[in-house]
């Protein structure tokens, strides 16, 4: 084919489906460019400036549209996950057994590497009544959940804390607290007449719990933990 019967043929299919070329950025830039060449540096293309605008505000919504879709799924991942959490945690029958799963499946599920459960106590630790509620359990002296969600710092704790661990978590972990570095905390009310409790769950990443992440689905879970924890208390 000759390159003037090229030219004729390219012609034609650009006629016939104008949108090949005008859904083709690189095309389209090219032909801008081209044509600012032809005018001259005295002469300002306000189409092309226009064109030049759009094109960033599009690139602008397409990455936001990628943030939106991605922080979507990561949500939706999210509940799923809690649920399924949820679901695991209802499944014993006993309470010995209740605690036993929480540190192996539940936390096996929320992928954390550790879960605590912090209760408020007189009774001394080594009250054989205490000891056999499994190691996930950890007793504390009255006061030490508000003291420990404050870190430190004046006003009331909230509800949900995520946060890198701090000095005296050796008092939740124990000997793990060596390479706990992020935790998420969660504030119980046990009910009328009970001294507040806490479930703690903690990871090795310390980037896995961070104060700027959402605490609506860790919230919803505590609530249900709230709750179960209540029957069994009863």
């Amino acid at each position: 084919m000759t390159e003037t019967a090229l030219v004729e043929h390219l012609r034609e299919q650009i006629i016939s489906d104008p949108d090949v070329i005008l859904e083709d950025r690189d095309l389209m830039r090219a032909l801008v460019a081209a044509n600012e060449a032809a005018m001259g540096g005295n002469i300002v293309d306000l189409r092309g400036m226009a064109m030049a605008r759009l094109e960033a505000r599009l690139d602008r919504l397409e990455d936001t549209h990628r943030s939106v879709i991605a922080a979507a799924y990561e949500n939706l991942a999210g509940t799923n996950q809690v649920h399924r959490a949820v679901l695991r945690m209802l499944d014993p029958i006993d309470f010995p057994a209740f605690l036993t799963n929480l540190r192996s499946d539940v936390a096996e599920i929320l992928r954390v590497d550790s879960v605590r459960l912090v209760l408020e106590s007189k009774q001394n630790e080594d009250d054989p009544a205490l000891q056999i509620l499994g190691e996930v359990l950890c007793v504390a002296e009255p006061g030490f959940v508000q003291e420990y969600l404050r870190a430190g710092r004046g006003g009331a704790p909230r509800g949900v804390v995520l946060r890198q661990t701090v000095p005296g978590s050796e008092a939740i972990y124990g000997e793990a607290a060596d390479w706990i570095r992020s935790e998420a905390l969660m504030r119980l009310d046990l009910g009328e007449g009970r001294l507040p409790g806490m479930l703690v769950m903690g990871a090795e990443d310390p980037h896995q719990f961070k104060p700027s992440q959402g605490t609506d689905l860790l919230a919803f879970f505590a609530g249900v933990f709230e709750r179960a924890m209540r029957r069994w208390l009863e």
